[in-house]
């Protein structure tokens, strides 16, 4: 397929398609199904704390940003800076951010 001559790994949706890797067939396509019925309250919900955790990243300066990415690093994790945000704004658990400023001696930006 030509998006992996031009070095494009895609998963997921993309325009009409769906994409996928199977370990015995490789790059797997097929056009995009649309949903059958509308989101459940509960899917819309957590859409919404998804939604609401990209808001508040995007509230932070480049400096904050950067904080985040230091602390991931400095604490050893395979994670970027953004995603520790993500799992620790989603989690409605302060012992998680204590840790990790524990771990990387960062204070970070409070969430």
């Amino acid at each position: 397929m030509l998006f992996r001559y031009l070095g494009f790994n895609s998963q997921g949706d993309l325009g009409g398609w769906t994409f996928y890797t199977s370990t015995d067939k490789g790059l797997v396509y097929f056009p995009k199904s649309p949903p059958l019925k509308p989101p459940s309250y509960l899917q819309t919900v957590q859409r919404n704390v998804w939604r609401h955790a990209a808001e508040v990243w995007n509230t932070y300066t480049t400096e904050e940003q950067a904080l985040w990415e230091r602390a991931a690093r400095a604490a050893h994790l395979w994670i970027t800076g953004y995603n520790l945000f993500i799992f620790t704004i989603t989690r409605y658990d302060r012992s998680y951010l204590q840790t990790i400023e524990r771990q990387s001696g960062i204070t970070l930006p409070p969430t």
